[in-house]
This record gives C-alpha cells, sequence and structure tokens, in this order.
C-alpha cells in the first residue's frame, strides 16, 4: 500500500465528531463544489501554496526556483502554478514563510503517531480522530488501513464525506468507522449536479447503504446563500432524518468567506466569492423549519 497525502493534520478541533479531535484532512477531492472552502484539497497532489500578504519581495524564491515560477515585475510577486513542480525549494529559501507546500506523503504509521499524541485529550473528552479531506475516500485503501489501526488502539472513528465514492470501498472501510459526517449539499438532481459536478444518486445510495449497514451517521448541510437556501432542500433534509432511523442529527453548517482567498494562493479563481457571512437570521429561520418536520435533533455549528 502506497503513502497516503495529506494536507493538513488539526489538533483539539471540537466541530469534527464528540468530544476534542484530531483532524486529519486528506488531499484531493471527486467534487468540485463552488462554494469549496479547503480548495488545497481539491487536488490529489502536493501543491505549491503562496500567501501574498506575508511577503517581502525579497526575490529569494526565484534565486532558487529551477523552473522559473516566480516573477517580479514592478515590485510584484506573481507565480506561474502551472510550472510548478511543487520541489519545494523555494519554501526552504523564503525568509517570511509565504510560501509552503500544501500535501506531505505520509506512511499510516506517521499519521497514527500523530493522532496518538492526543489519546489524553480524547480519554477525557469522549473525542478521537476525524477524517476529512478533501475527500478521504479517494484513499480509501489509506483510510481503511489507518481506520483499522486507530480501532485496534481502541480510538474513536470518525470520517467526513461527501458520499460520492464507490459501495464496496464504503462498505469495507464503514467498518472501522463509528460516526459518519455525511454531507448532504442539495435537494435537486440537476443543481446538485451544477453546483458540485457530480450526480447526487450515487450519494443518496450510500447514505441508504449505511442505514442497511446500520451505521451512526450525522447529516451535515452547509447552507449557501443563492445555491441551497431554499425550502425544498431543508424538507429534503427533514424527509431524510425521518426515513433513516440511524441518522442521529442533523448539522447545520452556515456559509463562511474564509476560503475565498485560498483560491489565488493556489493559482485558481473563486467561482463563489461572497464576503458576506450567511445571515444568521437565515440560518435559525431554516433551523426552525427543518425542527418543525422532524424529531431529529437539529444543531448549528
Amino acid at each position: 500500500m502506497r503513502d497516503g497525502i495529506v494536507f493538513d493534520i488539526q489538533h483539539f478541533c471540537v466541530d469534527d465528531g464528540p468530544g476534542i479531535r484530531t483532524t486529519v484532512f486528506f488531499k484531493g477531492c471527486p467534487l468540485r463544489c463552488v462554494w469549496c472552502h479547503n480548495p488545497e484539497g481539491l487536488s490529489g497532489k502536493p501543491q505549491l501554496f503562496y500567501s501574498v500578504a506575508s511577503c517581502s519581495v525579497c526575490q529569494a524564491c526565484a534565486a532558487v526556483c529551477p523552473n522559473a515560477c516566480h516573477r517580479f515585475v514592478d515590485g510584484t510577486h506573481t507565480v506561474d502554478f502551472s510550472s510548478c513542480v511543487a520541489c519545494g525549494l523555494c519554501v526552504d529559501a523564503c525568509p517570511n514563510e509565504a510560501l509552503r507546500i500544501c500535501g506531505k506523503c505520509m506512511t499510516v504509521e506517521e499519521v497514527l503517531s500523530e493522532v496518538m499524541a492526543d489519546r489524553p485529550f480524547f480519554e477525557t473528552s469522549g473525542g478521537g480522530v476525524t477524517f476529512s479531506g478533501g475527500e478521504p475516500m479517494l484513499q480509501a485503501d489509506f483510510v481503511c488501513e489507518l481506520a483499522k489501526r486507530a480501532k485496534e488502539k481502541g480510538i474513536h472513528v470518525c470520517m467526513e464525506t461527501s458520499g460520492f465514492c464507490t459501495e464496496d470501498d464504503l462498505r469495507r472501510v464503514s467498518r472501522y468507522v463509528d460516526l459518519f459526517l455525511f454531507d448532504m449539499k442539495h435537494d435537486s438532481a440537476e443543481r446538485h449536479k451544477r453546483l458540485t459536478g457530480v450526480d447526487h444518486f450515487p450519494i443518496l445510495e450510500n447514505l441508504d447503504l449505511l442505514k442497511r449497514l446500520e451505521k451512526s451517521v450525522v447529516l451535515r448541510c452547509p447552507i449557501i446563500p443563492n445555491c441551497n437556501d431554499h425550502r425544498s432542500y431543508y424538507l429534503f433534509i427533514a424527509r431524510l432524518a425521518n426515513q433513516m432511523s440511524n441518522i442521529q442529527a442533523i448539522h447545520i453548517e452556515p456559509y463562511h468567506p474564509f476560503g475565498v482567498d485560498k483560491y489565488a494562493a493556489i493559482g485558481r479563481t473563486a467561482t463563489y466569492d461572497r464576503r458576506e457571512m450567511a445571515s444568521s437570521e437565515r440560518i435559525k429561520e431554516a433551523a426552525e423549519l427543518i425542527r418543525s418536520h422532524t424529531n431529529t435533533a437539529v444543531l448549528i455549528t
């Protein structure tokens, strides 16, 4: 089994499952949600990340780059991301940490070592490890082995997933997952395809599979202004919860703009560049509407 590719490991997380958790973010995603707040997780390969606010225009990066990716014109630093091979020489040369490589090859043992360092916090809070991304199921073999090893050590395992994966992979990985944080992004097949780039039928089929496997699920529902913030979506979420006894809760996730600037940092353009938070009043109305149609707990996260 080859190594996994991870772009971040965050410690002391409290919104990624019960208790205090260590969240492992895997590179690569089959979806292209227009509102994606982790665009650095879309590509499955390591890539350069450039923070313009930290750059002093010292040109140290240009002096070492073998592909002339770094260019300076009239005091402005631009990056030709298409020529970058993520060698990391510029990262080492930068005195201001304005450059970094997003994505690192890691073994199961390396990831597990970072996770296990937080074990005392898991034990006191009822926490554990959460796999996120990107889409962790794109690295199903690696994630399956990592989850298995975590369970052998008595660690609670959560997985945040879009549900867009093969049934065989989901069935295999689910043996070692205690709780699925399952994204449900839209009720309309046509708009789901337009806004995320993929059909939602395989996602619904995999949600049903988790029901048949009696796996615990929390539905995660992003509320994106002008995309899915409408009554039919909220009623759809309530119906799913009513139809599936394994759904423990519904988490409403209001849109935030914190990922917008990340697109430029990896050489991409944000297709949904709203700078305002989702309206708190609108979010409360959505939660109340869902609550009025289901007995499943509805939380705003």
